[in-house]
């Protein structure tokens, strides 16, 4: 047993855990924590359900600082704790477990401190992530509903809930079109940065002659802001369209028309919903969409009136791709922005994005902190 690399990771541990505890300024939190249960006791609290909502909210985010900073300095403790014994009695359990309490601690200070990037206004929240099938012809479309499985792979190793709020399928294979839905905290953040078009190249299953294929799909991610959205939209600015909702599903599938698409007419921006029973619920929910993909336009194109939007679509074609995924005749996973690449091309298919998210946002942020 060499211990001389874990001696090493648990002083660098040490130092970055010290360096987080004065980013984070516990005696700041604490007082912080204090007014903020003051607040919450008063008897009036209640009396506005929004604001008494959002003080609870930041009042478990402080607390949830301090759960992560005892968690941290357990860990780190154990970890040293093992290292001691280690050093009087050689012995695998005292090395495992040093190793298991190191590498836990690594991981989670990795995360908190890529969490650090995501500060936009709605990082925080839940994320719509919309799927269509580009050039390519049915290759295409395949190449959506892998890219589909990937997104539902990687939102469920996170721990974040996931469903189907809309999905087009395709006439011979794959998907036309999909929207997820992606409950959990930072899952916008995480995401926000798989905006674009994602290019695959392979040995096409669909081509008679077995010759190589690009194909592309487009990725838009929008937050879930439904109860938040404040954005007035002249009514004649909008223009709902219903259809069928196919696929399985109750009675009412593919016998009346309870699926709902809205289009922002200037922008030529629609979002379609099919998840609801009903054609209400799903008309409510495709706007609140609108509502929010606007809102993060206008925030990525830096305007202060929505209605000077340009529109936003994905264009899933040659030369405006964000990442490529090399079947054949190698395999090699490569993000045009970041530079980040890896041979492990089913791990990514199977939901191992982590790295690349990453990359991206660290990237994201050199440019803004350059610029």
């Amino acid at each position: 047993m060499d211990t001389t690399d874990l001696k090493r990771a648990t002083e660098q541990l040490t130092d970055r855990l010290g360096k987080t505890q004065e980013y984070l300024d516990l005696p700041a939190i604490n007082a912080k924590i204090d007014d903020l249960e003051q607040i919450a006791s008063q008897p009036d609290f209640w009396d506005n359900q929004d604001s008494a909502q959002a003080t609870l909210q930041e009042l478990n985010e402080y607390k949830a600082h301090i759960e992560n900073l005892d968690r941290w300095q357990t860990l780190l403790s154990d970890a040293k704790a093992a290292l001691e014994l280690l050093e009087l009695e050689p012995d695998e359990a005292f090395f495992s477990e040093a190793t298991d309490k190191t590498s836990q601690l690594a991981k989670q200070l990795d995360q908190f401190e890529l969490q650090q990037l995501l500060s936009g206004p709605y990082d925080t929240k839940g994320a719509r992530l919309a799927i269509n099938a580009g050039a390519g012809g049915t290759d295409a479309q395949d190449w959506a509903e892998m890219i589909l499985r990937m997104y539902t792979r990687w939102a469920e190793k996170q721990g974040f809930k996931v469903s189907m709020a809309e999905i087009s399928m395709g006439e011979e294979a794959g998907i036309k079109s999909a929207t997820l839905e992606i409950e959990g905290r930072y899952a916008y953040g995480y995401l926000k940065v798989e905006k674009g078009t994602h290019r695959l190249v392979r040995l096409s299953p669909f081509n008679a002659n077995d010759k190589r294929q690009t194909s592309f799909a487009g990725v838009e991610v929008m937050p879930i802001i439904d109860t938040e959205v404040q954005l007035e939209i002249p009514d004649k600015e909008l223009r709902f369209d219903t259809f069928r909702s196919g696929g399985k599903g109750g009675q009412n599938v593919n016998k009346v028309e309870t699926g709902v698409r809205v289009t922002h007419l200037p922008t030529g921006i629609a979002v379609r919903c099919t998840e609801e029973r009903s054609q209400q619920q799903n008309r409510e929910k495709s706007l609140a969409t609108l509502k929010a993909k606007l809102l993060v336009i206008a925030q990525e194109q830096k305007l202060q009136e929505v209605a000077q939007i340009r529109g936003d679509m994905v264009e899933a074609a040659w030369g405006k791709q964000i990442r490529n995924y090399v079947f054949h005749p190698y395999q090699m996973v490569k993000d045009l922005r970041s530079n980040h690449e890896t041979t492990a091309i089913q791990d990514v298919m199977d939901g191992d994005l982590n790295d690349f998210i990453e990359a991206c946002l660290r990237h994201e942020n050199q440019a803004i902190e350059a610029s």
